[in-house]
Formats: structure tokens, C-alpha cells, sequence
């Protein structure tokens, strides 16, 4: 991949975009990860306004540590950022007390993990609103058309996708070539929606680097009998989350009424 131009590429794009909607900027969540990490600095150097909002929900210390610190380094180099903290803690906790129990807690910390994405999607969208920003999402290429790992109108909720058509290797060469802090560089992905440590590969079962092998050979027709072992379990991984999440990767299915009844 050709690093340097992908990220001229991508920083034209996002400002070509930006101007034809005549919005004002960005707004971004940045989390302490490698995908927002090197989104938000792709709009930055975009020169337009960039607006990071931290949105802790009973967040684990290093992941608040490497956002704060992937902000600062930001503000460092580029004028045109500047940062809002939002503690969504309490509004998380008041919602939790207004629901009703469920029967496991198994269901109800799946549940929630959603509800912590669609928390801060409108969080980011009330800022969006208010400036007349764009919600920049930071969906890679595996998450958003491979195993569908994100959440429906959560941190799938956005107004464009600027490292989408990337796989989450082409990421961290991206961040490395962007000067990206370290501790992010070697951080385990996570989604942090679950509020202990468990990363995105304890979660699917897989790593980026297999799952991006997976997509390819789904992609070139191959099947699981095409493999043994290893590669085999995680064809099966690959396949069951597509299969799963097929529904966020598709156009909301329409009920068309046929003329005859109308």
C-alpha cells in the first residue's frame, strides 16, 4: 500500500466532502483506540474544524489514559482541534435504573453494551447539530463489511466513513506513517463497551490479521472443506459473524406494496 498517498487521498476526500455539504467540520469519539486514533487524524489534517469528545461510561483507566493523551498530542500539532469531555457515566447508571430486570445477566450485559454505543451516537450528533459538523465514523473494512462488529445505530450511526475500505492492518500502517502515539500503536483492539478488560479478539475469537484472511478467501469463492485446522476454525469464526450481522451490512429491508393493493 502506498501510505503516504492513501492518506492524501483520504484528507482530500474528507475535505471535498465536508465543503460540498457546507459543513463546518468534524466531530469525532475518540476512544484510545488505533481507528479513532488515526480518523480523528486524518481530519485534522484536513485543516477544518475537529471537535473529539471523550464519552467515558464506566471506562477502563487505560483506555481514558491513551484518548486523553492521543487529544493532547492532537491539540499539539494541530490548531484547528479542540476537545469536550463528556461523562456519559451518570446518564448510562439513570438509564440502567429505569429498565425494567431481565431474566440473565448475560442478556442484560449484551443489551447494555449496545446501549453504551447508541448513548454516545447521540452524543456526538448533539454536537454535530449544534456546529454543523459531519459524525466522522471509524469502522474498518473487516468491522463494517466483513464480521459486522460494530453496533447498529451505535457506532454504526455516522455521516461518513473515511478508513472503511481499509483492513485494520492498513490501519495501523496508516498510524504508524501518521506518527500515532506508541501505546495506542500496541494497545489490543477493543470496543471497550463491556467495562472490564476483554479485547475485540476474546469477543470473536480471532485475530484482525485471520479474520482479513478469512474475508479474502470468502471473497474468492473458497469454502471451510478448502482448509484444516486452524484456518478452518476461523473460516467457521468469519462466516458465522457475516452471517450473523449480515443485517447492519444491507439496506434496511422495505416492505413494498404491490400496485394492485395500492
Amino acid at each position: 500500500m502506498k501510505t503516504e498517498k492513501v492518506i492524501a487521498y483520504i484528507v482530500d476526500w474528507l475535505k471535498e466532502y465536508a465543503t460540498n455539504a457546507n459543513a463546518a467540520g468534524f466531530v469525532i469519539g475518540v476512544s484510545g483506540g488505533i481507528d479513532s486514533a488515526v480518523t480523528s487524524t486524518l481530519c485534522a489534517k484536513t485543516g477544518l474544524k475537529l471537535l473529539c469528545v471523550e464519552m467515558p461510561i464506566h471506562q477502563g483507566e487505560n483506555q481514558v489514559t491513551r484518548a486523553d493523551g492521543h487529544i493532547n498530542w492532537l491539540m499539539e500539532h494541530f490548531d484547528n482541534v479542540n476537545r469536550e469531555p463528556v461523562n456519559l457515566t451518570p446518564v448510562f447508571d439513570s438509564l440502567l435504573a429505569a429498565l425494567p430486570q431481565v431474566d440473565t445477566e448475560e442478556e442484560r450485559f449484551m443489551s447494555l453494551a449496545n446501549t453504551r454505543a447508541r448513548l454516545r451516537m447521540t452524543t456526538l450528533y448533539y454536537f454535530a447539530a449544534l456546529k454543523g459538523y459531519l459524525v466522522a465514523g471509524t469502522g474498518n473494512k473487516v468491522e463494517d463489511f466483513g464480521i459486522g462488529f460494530y453496533t447498529k445505530y451505535g457506532d454504526g450511526g455516522v455521516d461518513l466513513s473515511p478508513i472503511a475500505d481499509l483492513l485494520k492492518t492498513e490501519v495501523y500502517a496508516l498510524g504508524g506513517a501518521l506518527g500515532v502515539n506508541q501505546d495506542i500503536m500496541e494497545a489490543p483492539p477493543t470496543d471497550g463497551l463491556w467495562g472490564d478488560h476483554r479485547t475485540d479478539e476474546d469477543q470473536i475469537g480471532a485475530s484482525y490479521p485471520e479474520l482479513e484472511w478469512a474475508m479474502k478467501m470468502d471473497e474468492a469463492g473458497k469454502t471451510a472443506s478448502d482448509f484444516s485446522n486452524r484456518e478452518k476454525q476461523v473460516f467457521h469464526i468469519y462466516k458465522k459473524f457475516n452471517k450473523a450481522n449480515k443485517h447492519k451490512m444491507i439496506p434496511i429491508p422495505v416492505c413494498e406494496i404491490p400496485d394492485s393493493l395500492k
